[in-house]
């Protein structure tokens, strides 16, 4: 897909424009309740879907299916987020009323970061073309992983701050304390750095770990950066009220990481194939349709296994709670 510079600037000024609109509707600190997170995840579905539909009018089916595939490729995956999030915002205690303000800026810092992630691997890919190779067995690896930590039944309890956050805190004075959603406050003349900034940077750095898989597995659908972007971008700009929105729901999903596993190793597989083909060897390739339908299929079919085995696993616990409770005496 041959995109111009003035298109390129023509959208991230209108991805600019939105995020503008984001902060002024969360200007006002304020608990965000189901129906107000539920409005804004159907208007950011609703813009990414009028977005496809312009590829497909204007740009045609193949650019079209690519991003919708790499958008709900990129969605699934960033739910997994949602739980690294959960934890980070318990570790810093953020109020409630202020934690659509902090994913607010750390999803911003996090598509920042993501676009740097994207141009090179770009620029890889234009230059090598067996690093598909390596990004089919990273895939491969990471599916493989993620199903042995299921079956394990691993889950990360607690938060560890990166690098990154270590070096800050150690190097910048800092206060305990929140003030309103200032980053920065003055006491006794010193300059001071508030857990808000720590906490905006916690979000926006952690997701650079989730991008490690997230990135190949969307150059494994399309290798055209413009598409990657925008489905990086509609994914991550929506996933503030998808927080809000699901919160409670996250650990209903106990079968979302056997759905992602199938979808990175699938990938992974496609991106081997491709090498393959480029190398000359005579293989069959995934089309963008196929790939489309399996993502759809699987998340589909893991979220109601999900649902059926969350509903079980209450009824079992509800029962077992009946039978330890102590029979009322008979007077």
């Amino acid at each position: 897909m041959d995109v111009s510079l003035a298109l390129w600037a023509l959208t991230i000024a209108g991805l600019i424009a939105l995020i503008a609109v984001d902060f002024v509707i969360g200007r006002n600190p304020h608990d965000v309740s189901v129906k107000e997170a539920g409005i804004w995840t159907v208007v950011w579905v609703v813009l990414a879907g009028l977005f496809g539909l312009g590829l497909l009018v204007f740009a045609g089916g193949e650019p079209g299916g690519e991003f919708f595939a790499g958008y709900i490729t990129e969605k699934s995956l960033s739910v997994d987020n949602l739980f690294v999030f959960v934890l980070i915002m318990s570790k810093f205690a953020v109020p409630s009323q202020y934690q659509q303000r902090v994913l607010l800026v750390g999803v911003l810092i996090a598509l920042v970061l993501r676009a740097v992630f994207i141009a090179a691997g770009a620029a890889v890919i234009a230059n090598f073309s067996w690093i598909f190779y390596l990004f089919g067995a990273f895939l491969i690896w990471t599916a493989w992983k993620l199903i042995q930590d299921a079956r394990s039944g691993e889950e990360d309890e607690e938060f560890e701050e990166n690098r990154l956050l270590k070096a800050v805190e150690k190097r910048v004075p800092s206060t305990d304390r929140y003030h309103g959603t200032r980053l920065f406050i003055r006491e006794n003349g010193k300059r001071l750095m508030t857990p808000m900034l720590v906490v905006m940077l916690a979000i926006g750095t952690t997701d650079v770990l989730f991008a490690l898989d997230s990135i190949p597995a969307i150059f494994g659908l399309t290798q055209d950066p413009y598409i990657v972007f925008t489905a990086n971008a509609f994914a991550l700009m929506g996933l503030r009220q998808l927080y809000f929105l699901i919160g409670g729901l996250l650990k209903k999903l106990v079968h979302l990481s056997y759905g992602l596993s199938i979808i990175l190793g699938f990938i992974g597989v496609k991106l081997v194939l491709h090498a393959l083909h480029e190398s000359g060897v005579h293989v069959p390739e995934i089309s963008i349709p196929v790939s489309l339908g399996v993502i759809v299929v699987v998340l589909a079919v893991t979220t109601v296994t999900s649902l059926i085995a969350s509903k079980r696993q209450a009824a079992a616990e509800g029962e077992a709670a009946d039978e330890e409770r102590p029979a009322t005496p008979v007077r």
